[in-house]
């Protein structure tokens, strides 16, 4: 199985890059099993709406992970309660909207997507150490590749979780920074890991936004408006191999594809 996994989709720009890129990652891997996002800055830079989650389908993608941001459109709320392949955080409280896992189905198989927060410089969530086990514990396909995007801060935080997964899971893949590192890896126990994957959008700016609006901040100290950078428009990506009969991660390959303005 071959998973593509795109880090945090930031606006129009994200979108039109991956709108770009996706034809030419098909042609250099020979297609994909599976392609999942993180759409939780996909509208506007923050959050979603029906209408980008239906431009993003209709792409060819498949799953959708999200994040902290996922909140900050509540017109989405009943979406995310009725569409199963986009997922939330599942260490949130009891009685939020959606659910922190999914299982996507294509071509004959079948891949489970499991969303978790990190509590570290975050907004305060539960464990996601606890989550993951409750999850893990509560999957009735157990043959089926787990993937999970856990979106966190700290470095620290998510190699943590990783080895405390590994083994259990096919992939952990972190997001949240909008900032690729160059740590991927597959962990001994066939976890396949990176501590973040990026972003797809303007590289032009700082992480996403126009410079000229997050300069004010800084210097000042004072709320700004935040606009989405065009400048530099790039996918952050991995390509995760998973073999089909032991679940294990068989090689994660970081991508950053530039695209024409």
């Amino acid at each position: 199985m071959r998973v593509l996994f795109v880090g945090d989709v930031v606006g129009r720009p994200g979108r039109s890059a991956l709108l770009k890129t996706l034809p030419i990652l098909d042609a250099q891997w020979g297609s994909f099993d599976f392609v999942v996002v993180n759409c939780e800055n996909a509208a506007a830079g923050k959050g979603m709406t029906d209408k980008v989650m239906e431009e993003l389908f209709s792409m060819g993608v498949h799953g959708m992970t999200s994040g902290n941001h996922i909140w900050d459109k509540n017109i989405f709320y009943p979406s995310l309660a009725s569409e199963p392949r986009v997922v939330r955080p599942a260490n949130y409280a009891p009685g939020c909207p959606g659910s922190g896992q999914a299982l996507l189905e294509h071509g004959g198989k079948r891949l489970r997507l499991l969303n978790l927060q990190g509590r570290v410089f975050m907004p305060p969530v539960d464990c996601p150490f606890r989550a993951a086990d409750a999850a893990l514990e509560s999957l009735r396909d157990r043959g089926v590749p787990v993937l999970v995007d856990f979106h966190a801060e700290a470095t620290s935080e998510k190699k943590a979780l990783a080895l405390y997964l590994d083994g259990r899971v096919s992939a952990l893949v972190g997001t949240h920074t909008h900032v690729q590192t160059a740590d991927e890896q597959v962990l001994p126990g066939g976890t396949a890991y990176i501590s973040d994957v990026g972003m797809a959008g303007g590289h032009g700016g700082v992480i996403g936004v126009r410079a000229e609006g997050v300069m004010p901040r800084y210097l000042t100290g004072l709320p700004v408006k935040f606009e989405v950078c065009e400048v530099d428009p790039r996918v952050d990506a991995v390509v995760i191999d998973i073999d089909d009969e032991t679940g294990r991660a068989v090689d994660i390959v970081r991508v950053s594809e530039r695209t024409a303005g």
